[in-house]
């Protein structure tokens, strides 16, 4: 499998690792997770599709969560 690394630059303070980053202006909402600081202001990111050089970032300053029903959390 080809794994795409997508890199976002910060003007101002990096995210900390495994902050959500949500791309804005997208057709489709997308969640980045921020993996690996790269130097010089930017971070990596993990796999996305549909993407493309230029989309802003929102930094959510939170971990990703996954909302979870009741029947989810009394199966675990």
């Amino acid at each position: 499998m080809i794994r795409s690394v997508v890199d976002v630059r910060f003007d101002e303070g990096l995210p900390s690792i495994l902050t959500s980053l949500e791309v804005l202006d997208n057709p489709i909402r997308l969640v980045l997770e921020v993996a690996q600081h790269l130097g010089e202001n930017m971070v990596a990111m993990d796999r996305t599709e549909e993407l493309v050089r230029g989309k802003r970032a929102l930094n959510t300053r939170s971990l990703i969560t996954v909302p979870m029903g009741s029947s989810a959390l009394a199966a675990s």
